[in-house]
């Protein structure tokens, strides 16, 4: 495992791998409308990520087929571009990835397809509450505190909406690789875990369920991972590097 401390050299370069990612996220928002495939808006992505010089690390990551990750309505994460359409009213998480000088970058952006008008109250309030876990998250990623302060600072945003919690996968380090160390759960204890140090680069990412259960399956592609009762959920992910003023957030545009 590589030293989990960048270097400069290597903060330049996940940063300009972070503003890659950020604008290959909008070209996919502005281009999710109804009636375009996953397999469609994956192209797309990679044909943008080529122009722009950078790589996608999830292709081919343990044989995954895809530049990234498309998972729709009940799939929270891991879901395989495919040729179905999208409807107005879908919940769509795009979860991608760019490798730029040797160093990557991970996030992930959940929409409505066609607006929130298309979606009831509580969809709305879900995707919503999984942005403002994110954000709790980013908050608590200083140095000096651990990774049970960002997991406990998600699960409480989570929780209050009354929303359930992906609790078998977590956030990571990343950087050299996808994930390296230190895992960054969704839940936890304040002042508990790994400690976070300045010059560490971690993916933060809530993972919400909207029936309020905890509860997911991995489907039969062997990738995909749902909701056990069927409901929607979401997903949303920022690559955040400590520094000694705080959190800086790398993929935002």
């Amino acid at each position: 495992m590589k030293n989990q401390i960048k270097t400069q050299t290597e903060i330049a370069a996940i940063r300009e791998s972070g503003r890659m990612l950020a604008h290959i996220h909008q070209l996919l928002i502005d281009n999710a409308v109804e009636g375009i495939t996953g397999l469609e808006l994956d192209e797309l992505a990679k044909q943008e990520l080529k122009k722009l010089g950078g790589t996608a690390p999830f292709l081919g990551y343990h044989d995954f087929p895809g530049v990234g990750c498309i998972s729709v309505n009940d799939a929270v994460i891991h879901g395989i571009p495919n040729g179905l359409s999208l409807k107005n009213g879908d919940v769509v998480s795009f979860d991608y990835g760019v490798k730029y000088k040797g160093m990557i970058t991970d996030s992930s952006r959940t929409i409505i397809v066609g607006g929130d008008s298309f979606a009831d109250k509580r969809t709305v309030e879900m995707l919503k509450a999984t942005r403002r876990a994110l954000d709790a998250g980013i908050d608590q990623a200083l140095a000096g505190n651990r990774a049970g302060d960002i997991g406990a600072a998600v699960d409480e945003v989570v929780r209050a909406g009354g929303f359930g919690s992906v609790q078998q996968f977590c956030g990571h380090g990343v950087g050299h690789e996808i994930h390296e160390d230190p895992e960054i759960p969704n839940y936890g204890n304040p002042h508990s875990g790994p400690l976070l140090r300045v010059g560490m680069t971690i993916a933060i990412e809530p993972m919400v369920l909207l029936s309020g259960k905890d509860d997911i399956y991995i489907d039969s592609d062997k990738w995909t991972v749902r909701s056990e009762d069927g409901y929607l959920t979401a997903h949303e992910e920022d690559t955040i590097l400590i520094t000694e003023e705080g959190p800086e957030i790398l993929t935002r545009l």
